[in-house]
């Protein structure tokens, strides 16, 4: 058979475009290396519980026109990702925010903790980061660093945060806000029934 288009991976991307260039009379062949539907964000019903068996995807957009064209596939939730981590019998909010900093150093604006933040570097001396640690100690400090990003980023890799490159921790959100929302999109949700229910 001869198609016009092939598609890798079956995931969001894949799956739309396929859908709008069938609807276009164009023939579309999609393949994943998985052996099953919708790539990364395939949802598996467990003991009646959607899992998201690559981790959580949260669609979110600021766009109004994309969000009324994702909702025709599906009914979604109004689900705000608002994590928290826990350090020993402490738990902060994520992504740091004036929560996490009040809680760690009693300080109450985003000037007081932007100088706390600038009191840790001074006690350092980072030029420019030559890896993970280095990185993530010159955006938001060692206390931050030890605390609540070393031993989850050196489980989640497997390696020593010295040992990583110190683009990965760049996209880590920062607010000086007393904001949980880790997302700063307008919309955001899970389909109702999981990103798989009618497979």
């Amino acid at each position: 058979m001869k198609y016009d288009y092939l598609v890798v991976g079956s995931g969001l991307f894949g799956a739309i475009f396929a859908y709008e260039a069938n609807k276009k009379g164009k023939k579309c062949l999609v393949i994943d290396k998985r052996s099953h539907i919708a790539g990364n964000i395939y949802t598996q019903k467990i003991e009646n519980i959607n899992v998201h068996k690559y981790g959580a995807h949260i669609f979110h957009t600021s766009d109004k026109q994309v969000w009324a064209y994702i909702n025709q596939f599906a009914e979604f939730n109004r689900y705000t990702n608002s994590p928290v981590a826990r350090y020993k019998n402490e738990v902060y909010n994520l992504p740091f925010n004036m929560n996490t900093f009040n809680k760690l150093w009693g300080v109450f604006t985003p000037e007081e903790a932007k100088q706390k933040i600038q009191q840790e570097l001074e006690e350092v001396e980072i030029g420019e980061p030559k890896n993970l640690e280095e990185q993530a100690i010159k955006l938001i400090g060692k206390t931050i660093y030890e605390k609540l990003i070393k031993g989850y980023t050196e489980k989640q890799w497997g390696k020593r945060a010295t040992e990583l490159p110190a683009f990965i921790i760049k996209r880590l959100p920062v607010r000086f806000t007393y904001d949980n929302n880790y997302f700063n999109d307008l919309y955001q949700g899970i389909p109702i029934g999981g990103y798989t229910r009618n497979h």
